[in-house]
């Protein structure tokens, strides 16, 4: 998207956050339910909780909080149901969630001719200069070839067509999409993308990670009313799943405005942890402002910088020490350069934001360890710099303690594993496979997972996230006993990562994250206990209700 007018002053107009105010009697509201979880590792299950305005005050017994109880006190019973803290999305395109709402969807097609046939019924509906999709998969078609454009171009020739792969890290153009792109056989692959091409040389229409921007660049950005409206489709999508908090990486000063007119209509009921998109323009205005936490009420955090290290996996773009297994010619691409990380890593930190970079193979990983190791030493920082590596889908054994040593939070996706592990294999061979989706290998060392979605890259459900977590399953609880299930998290750990863990890596820790004191009063009313059922049954969950800063924002 083009950037939009600086946004700093603002931003910093809103005000510093809020304070922690003291806990006062009698309560607001008080909550009691079959079963309460708090992700506190010291008082993991109450009675009952009380919060008062807008803050938990009190979480134990039934008795305790009952003493709290006055006569304008609500008391919420849910003799049925469980409660949870607000769940958090570590990784999620916030506003893109929105956004794909109104693309062609494209998801589990199980053939090109589907999708062909989706985008032409699309495109004659469709009275938009260009016609966009998402979620094309070709490890879900038979014989798993990436697409070549002909068909496509033959059923929609005169409107440009461009359809994003399912990771986001490859585009599918058409003719007339490469034809208003300038794109020919005589187009040289840019710096950390790659555009495939057939025997004879001629572009296929599909455009891998730095090649997208040859055609994405030519698409009018978003306005401002169609960004405003679809933040808002996304943040209500999120309040049903049981949300309260996300962390939204790539974000840039267009985003920023329509959060911004939601946020001052009080029509945000999400904390929201942006991530500026490395742009240099864009970065360097922000560390001369410098970084914005809680403002609008604590529900608006600027004070973290997204950088690319590759590509990803299904699209053979992850960045891989030896080559792909199912292609011996390829290990994948760099997009960004090792020394461009380490510096804008260093600038970050000496500015007082926080760097989270894109890695997905094993030599992403270590390049992206490498550049943090260097900045770490040249800063002085310590491990408290919260560091992120986004995904670490792939890692070399020697590697996964390195993490731990530097203090490198993996913001890791657990439906990823389940989306990728029909053909992940097939990519790594036997022997790396061991290292990919690691996520006890990482949680024995001491490292804390923050996990999330990547959506609209995958659904932006809870209940697909912690079903994957503790079973290696996807939602039909397939393979039986869970793919390589040695990697699988506990339910206190699953739970763990989609509340406090997730909270901390987004600097929130002493805020969300968690049913205790002084927090805020963002919580979630479910069907089902998540602690004790078989998993098998997680998915068929029902959210009842979200609350956040106390007040509900969805109800079933």
């Amino acid at each position: 998207m083009r950037r939009k007018p600086f946004l700093g002053g603002l931003l910093a107009a809103a005000g510093a956050p809020s304070a922690v105010r003291a806990a006062q009697t009698p309560a607001d509201l008080i909550v009691t339910a079959r079963a309460i979880y708090t992700a506190e590792e010291q008082n993991p299950s109450v009675e009952a909780f009380a919060v008062r305005d807008g803050r938990f005050i009190f979480a134990g017994s039934l008795g305790g909080a009952m003493a709290l109880r006055g006569a304008g006190t609500t008391v919420l019973q849910f003799p049925e149901a469980t409660v949870l803290p607000g769940l958090i999305d570590a990784h999620i395109h916030l506003t893109n969630v929105g956004l794909d709402l109104a693309e062609v969807d494209l998801t589990h097609l199980r053939s090109f001719e589907e999708v062909v046939a989706r985008t032409a019924a699309a495109a004659r509906r469709s009275h938009e200069a260009w016609i966009q999709g998402h979620g094309w998969d070709q490890n879900l078609w038979p014989g798993r070839a990436f697409p070549t454009h002909q068909r496509l171009s033959a059923a929609i020739p005169d409107t440009p067509v461009a359809l994003s792969r399912v990771d986001g890290h490859a585009v599918l153009a058409n003719a007339r999409a490469m034809a208003i792109a300038g794109i020919t056989a005589g187009t040289a692959d840019p710096p950390g993308g790659r555009i495939l091409r057939d025997s004879a040389g001629n572009p296929t229409g599909v455009f891998v990670d730095g090649a997208e921007s040859l055609i994405y660049d030519k698409i009018p950005p978003p306005t401002h009313g169609q960004l405003v409206r679809a933040t808002r489709a996304a943040i209500a999508e999120c309040n049903r799943f049981g949300l309260t908090a996300v962390g939204e990486p790539g974000t840039n000063d267009a985003v920023l405005a329509a959060h911004v007119e939601l946020l001052r209509r009080d029509e945000y009921t999400i904390r929201n942890y942006a991530m500026l998109s490395d742009d240099a323009e864009l970065i360097a205005a922000h560390l001369r402002s410098g970084p914005l936490d809680g403002v609008y009420g604590d529900r608006l955090w600027v004070r973290a910088i997204k950088m690319y290290a590759d590509g990803a996996l299904g699209s053979r773009g992850a960045a891989l020490l030896e080559p792909y297994s199912d292609d011996p010619a390829n290990s994948g691409l760099v997009v960004t350069p090792q020394a461009h990380i380490e510096a804008l890593t260093e600038r970050a930190i000496r500015h007082g934001f926080q760097a989270a970079v894109h890695a997905i193979g094993d030599r992403g990983n270590r390049m992206v360890l490498d550049a943090y190791e260097a900045a770490l030493r040249r800063t002085g920082a310590s491990a408290d710099a919260r560091l992120r590596i986004e995904h670490v889908q792939v890692l070399s054994p020697q590697d996964v303690p390195r993490l731990a040593r530097l203090g490198v939070t993996p913001s890791m996706q657990t439906t990823h594993q389940i989306s990728d592990m029909g053909w992940a294999e097939s990519r790594l061979g036997p022997t790396r496979i061991l290292g990919a989706y690691a996520w006890r290998s990482l949680l024995d060392t001491g490292l804390l997972i923050a996990n999330g979605t990547d959506a609209p890259v995958e659904a932006v459900s809870t209940l697909r996230t912690f079903h994957a977590a503790i079973s290696r399953q996807n939602e039909a609880n397939e393979p039986p006993g869970g793919w390589y299930p040695a990697q699988r998290m506990t339910r206190r750990e699953a739970l763990a990562s989609m509340t406090l863990w997730a909270a901390r890596a987004n600097f929130q820790e002493r805020i969300v994250g968690s049913i205790a004191p002084n927090k805020y009063a963002d919580f979630v009313v479910m069907d089902r206990d998540w602690m004790t059922i078989p998993p098998q049954d997680i998915m068929e969950t029902k959210i009842l209700a979200t609350y956040f800063g106390g007040s509900r924002v969805y109800s079933a």
